[in-house]
């Protein structure tokens, strides 16, 4: 790619435009395609058979309501890990689809364990066992046979499409040859997923993208929203995931498969001075190590050779690093307790409430713009069927919203009080609207330039050195302060205003040139959020050293919205 070999644009146009085909967007296409009278347009950087979190599989939903409990026992625990910073609406239309989405999974032939009586084996009191290797071709599969769908592989969307304050579809471009998109839509819905690599990770090198979340979610589904004026919420609520030390493999699977306790150094019980939540079982980990009294480690010596080797089929179907470890050492868990550690820091509605604010049909504030799964925030522990969950509300929205309804006319009383969170009585027609041309991004200046004595790889590895000195990294214990923040604040405004003179000569260096303009977009949203939360209400992950307390004057949702660069910070109170 030369600049004599310019990018040529391309006008696409859809009824509804799906933003990431992971698991919230596959299900959402799989549900619009109930309707035949209604376009769906699905734009994935990757190929939807192997994109997202699901992209390797997983051994467990998470997310389930197990026989004797109801959507409200989901409900609670969600709120009380989360200390009661979540949206209880959100949760509760959210947990009160989790088992009728895995039965739909279930009819598109994914395994799920059974016992010798027919029922469902689970692993805790929310979750259950199964054999998801193959989830992602599944979901992926579902949506593809619609035959309303189609899919655009290998497309990275960048920006929204506004006019008129609506979003009326987004630009993106082809991650293989010199093609961008102008995709015009009548409701968009993003689920693009999280943000990693916003801090520097675990491993280095080579070995730098051997993370928890996927090195590919990079935040570009909060990053258009942000740069188009969207609000955001609970970005300080950071998840920092209780890892497999050094392959990042999960915990869980040997925490509760096998009831492995956490123990330190000296082979005590260290969890119950903590506490049992989420964040708690991190802190413990990580101020047990600051105290001398590592390496703390998930105690599995002596569990047998039938849970060995359950632990190796387990692994095998989502994290496989971990089962290839074990085997070459020659030392299983049987043999040798699993040591743990915590991963870098990252921001996903699927574990925690951060990412777009969003009434209950998961409409945001920009109308024509949806948002669910790890995009979504309000509603932590979605984990893979909440996400599909939010799939489905969506579509569903998007399917109600699409005709021609003006909302200032209609019998206000006989809908939804979405309102209690913000007013949707002004919402635009969901009609098409003529694109402005002149909006489009500049794809093809960066081919213009001439090289730079910079380039994204180092500028992706400065970012992550401010963010975890300054912003509370690994290196830091997950601590910062008000002082370490605003010099977060500055140097991350200088990388950006470096990455302004990024040059490409590819399609992929523009890929990679992307990618890092939406991280450099997210950090300063999450720097002002850990600023203005002034307490520790979540222990790693929000530690701030200046409030080192909780504060009952938080007991609220932190929001943002950014106007001309600048981060307005919006605190609402919790409904």
């Amino acid at each position: 790619m030369t600049a004599h070999n310019p990018i040529t644009w391309q006008t696409l146009t859809t009824d509804v435009l799906i933003v990431g085909g992971g698991t919230a967007g596959c299900f959402a296409a799989a549900t619009l395609g109930a309707n035949p009278d209604v376009s769906v347009l699905i734009a994935e950087k990757a190929n939807i058979t192997r994109s997202g979190c699901l992209a390797a599989g997983v051994n467990a939903l998470n997310a389930y309501i197990t026989e004797g409990h109801d959507p409200e026992f989901y409900v609670d625990y969600c709120l009380r890990d989360a200390d009661g910073i979540a949206r209880r609406d959100l949760l509760a239309t959210m947990a009160e689809r989790l088992n009728a989405v895995t039965a739909d999974l279930e009819d598109v032939g994914l395994v799920i364990l059974r016992d010798a009586d027919g029922k469902i084996v689970n692993r805790g009191p929310r979750n259950i066992k199964i054999n998801g290797e193959n989830i992602k071709p599944l979901l992926a599969a579902q949506a593809e046979a619609q035959p309303n769908v189609t899919v655009l592989n290998h497309v990275n969307i960048t920006d929204l499409m506004i006019q008129d304050g609506r979003v009326v579809g987004a630009y993106g471009f082809s991650v293989g040859a010199p093609v961008a998109y102008a995709i015009r839509a009548r409701a968009v819905f993003v689920a693009t997923g999280g943000a990693a690599g916003l801090y520097r990770p675990n491993n280095p090198g080579f070995s730098r993208h051997k993370m928890w979340y996927p090195p590919f979610n990079t935040g570009a589904g909060y990053a258009m929203g942000i740069r188009a004026g969207a609000e955001m919420t609970t970005f300080e609520m950071r998840f920092i995931a209780l890892r497999c030390k050094d392959t990042i493999a999960p915990t869980g699977t040997i925490a509760q498969g096998v009831g492995a306790p956490q123990h330190n150094a000296r082979g005590e019980d260290y969890e119950g001075r903590y506490g049992h939540t989420t964040s708690e079982r991190l802190y413990g980990t990580v101020s047990e190590n600051r105290a001398g009294r590592g390496p703390c480690v998930l105690a599995t010596r002596g569990i047998g050779e039938a849970a060995e080797q359950d632990l190796y089929k387990a692994y095998l179907n989502m994290a496989p690093s971990q089962t290839l470890r074990w085997l070459e050492n020659g030392q299983g868990p049987d043999a040798e307790d699993v040591e743990i550690e915590g991963t870098e820091p990252y921001i996903v509605g699927g574990h925690t409430a951060s990412g777009y604010w969003i009434d209950a049909g998961r409409r945001t504030t920009l109308p024509g713009l949806y948002a669910g799964g790890d995009a979504a925030g309000g509603a932590p522990q979605k984990y893979v069927t909440g996400a599909l969950a939010e799939g489905q509300i969506a579509a569903e929205s998007i399917l109600k919203d699409l005709p021609d309804l003006d909302y200032a006319d209609e019998d206000e009383g006989a809908r939804p009080d979405y309102g209690a969170y913000f007013k949707r009585d002004d919402l635009p027609d969901l009609d098409y609207a003529d694109e402005d041309e002149g909006a489009r991004p500049d794809y093809g200046a960066y081919f213009k330039r001439d090289p730079q004595h910079v380039d994204t790889e180092q500028l992706e590895e400065a970012m992550q050195k401010v963010m975890d000195e300054y912003a509370g990294g690994i290196s830091q214990g997950y601590q910062y302060n008000e002082a370490r923040l605003e010099t977060a604040r500055r140097r991350i405004a200088e990388l950006t205003d470096l990455s302004a003179t990024l040059s490409a000569k590819s399609m992929d260096d523009l890929l990679r040139i992307y990618e890092l303009t939406d991280r450099l977009t997210v950090c300063p949203v999450l720097i002002a959020h850990l600023e203005a939360r002034k307490e520790t209400r979540w222990h790693s992950f929000a530690e701030n050293a200046d409030y080192p307390d909780k504060d009952p004057a938080y007991a609220c949702y932190i929001n943002s919205v950014t106007k001309n660069g600048e981060t307005q910070i919006i605190k609402r109170k919790l409904r």
